[in-house]
């Protein structure tokens, strides 16, 4: 297992309540006032990039929805399905365009206009500018309030697709219109 320590500001945090790290829904096995313990199994880590993190590495954090809250974005349930590469990073207006090459399994259910969460940050996918690359039209506060903005070409991030599309693919595969 691996076992990742984080430093937070929550003071309330409880033992086997779950968190998302960067997109990846977790459950918390040690903690204190400043920071809390997680753990990775083997399944995690081979969906995630969590053992090539560095000390230091910033991260978005997202507790779990409590029944009766304000719900924002789009459904995110905190299962990545895979582990994109950042390819491009450059200004338009006041938005940031980054370009993410994807996996197959994210790409076949993106759609302009549809969903994403991206390192755990609910995004809209601005455009699909080439097969297997999906494009984020970044807002100022998204850049500072997130990792979103550090991004460079390079850079791996966790990615989960639209939970809808997903469904939407597995059932047509379960009645053979797809592969």
């Amino acid at each position: 297992r691996l076992a990742l320590t984080i430093q937070a500001p929550y003071a309330d945090l409880g033992v086997g309540e779950s968190i998302a790290v960067n997109g990846a829904c977790l459950t918390i096995v040690e903690c204190a006032p400043d920071w809390f313990r997680v753990e990775a199994v083997v399944t995690t880590r081979g969906r995630t990039r969590f053992g090539e993190m560095g000390v230091g590495e910033r991260v978005n954090l997202e507790r779990a929805m409590q029944m009766g809250d304000r719900f924002g974005g789009h459904l995110v349930q905190g299962h990545v399905d895979g582990v994109g590469e950042v390819v491009d990073v450059r200004s338009e207006g006041d938005a940031i365009l980054i370009d993410i090459a994807v996996p197959s399994e994210v790409a076949e259910v993106s759609v302009p206009y549809g969903s994403v969460a991206v390192d755990g940050v609910s995004m809209t996918v601005n455009a699909l500018p080439k097969p297997g690359v999906v494009q984020l039209s970044v807002i100022p506060f998204t850049c500072e309030h997130t990792t979103l903005g550090r991004l460079r070409p390079g850079d791996g991030v966790h990615l989960e697709a639209d939970m809808i599309g997903k469904y939407v693919r597995q059932i047509l595969r379960d009645r053979g219109a797809v592969e």
